[in-house]
C-alpha cells in the first residue's frame, strides 16, 4: 500500500492518459470508420450507387488492414504517425495509430448495421423520389443509428484494449502503468489498482451506450 500510495500521482496521470488516447482515438476512427462504412454500403451489390470496382477496392483495403494483430499494426503505421502527428512515438502517436487501427472494424460495424435496414423502408423512400444522398442521411443513418451506437460501443472498449498495448511505443496509460509499476516491480496491489480502473472505464461506456441506444429506438 505504501508503495500504491507513493504513485498516485503516475497512476491518474495515467488515467488521463487512457482517457486522452480513446477519445482521440474513437474520434479519429469513427470518422474514417464511418466513411468507410457508408462506401461499402452504397456502392455493393444492389446499393444507392453501385460501384463494382470502389466496392472491390474498399473491400480489399478493409479485408487486408482489420486482421493485422495491433502489435504488429504498430510497426506498419509508425512511418504514417510520423508524417500526420510529426512523430512515431508517445500518446499521440499511440492514440493515432490506435484509432487508424479501429477505422477498418469500426467501417465493417457500419455497413452491417447499415445493410440490415429494412430494403422496404429503401424502396418506399426512392419511390418517393429521394436520391441516395437523401435515402442515405434521411433513412439508412436514422434507421441503423442505435446498433450503430452499440456497435460503436463495442468499439470503445476494444480502445482502451488496444491502449494498453500502446505502451510499446511510449504511448502511457494504465495499462503501461500496470506493466511497469506493477508486474514487472512485483507489485500486484498496484497492478490490481490499474486493473480495475480499466474495468470501472469500460463498464461506464457500457452503460452509457447502451443508455443512448435504448433511448434513440424507442423513439
Amino acid at each position: 500500500m505504501d508503495r500504491l500510495n507513493e504513485l498516485w500521482p503516475d497512476l491518474w496521470k495515467a488515467a488521463l492518459e487512457t482517457l486522452y488516447m480513446t477519445s482521440f482515438a474513437l474520434v479519429l476512427g469513427g470518422i474514417l470508420g464511418l466513411a468507410i462504412g457508408v462506401i461499402l454500403y452504397v456502392t455493393r451489390p444492389g446499393g444507392l450507387a453501385e460501384n463494382r470496382v470502389i466496392a472491390v477496392i474498399a473491400n480489399l483495403g478493409v479485408n487486408f488492414f482489420r486482421p493485422i494483430p495491433f502489435v504488429l499494426f504498430v510497426a506498419v503505421a509508425q512511418p504514417f504517425a510520423r508524417v500526420v502527428v510529426g512523430t512515431g512515438i508517445g500518446t499521440t502517436a499511440g492514440a493515432f495509430m490506435i484509432g487508424l487501427a479501429a477505422a477498418f472494424a469500426i467501417g465493417r460495424i457500419v455497413e452491417q448495421h447499415l445493410v440490415s435496414v429494412s430494403p422496404g423502408v429503401i424502396e418506399a423512400a426512392r419511390a418517393m423520389g429521394a436520391g441516395p444522398a437523401r435515402i442515405l442521411f434521411t433513412v439508412a443513418i436514422p434507421e441503423s443509428l442505435g446498433p450503430l451506437i452499440l456497435g460503436y460501443t463495442f468499439i470503445v472498449v476494444a480502445l482502451i484494449d488496444m491502449t494498453a498495448m500502446a505502451g510499446l511505443i511510449g504511448g502511457g496509460g494504465l495499462g503501461a502503468f500496470a506493466q511497469i509499476y506493477g508486474f514487472r516491480q512485483f507489485e500486484p496491489v498496484v497492478m490490481w489498482t490499474a486493473i480495475v480502473l480499466i474495468v470501472v472505464f469500460v463498464h461506464l461506456v457500457q452503460l452509457l451506450g447502451t443508455w443512448l441506444a435504448r433511448r434513440i429506438m424507442r423513439r
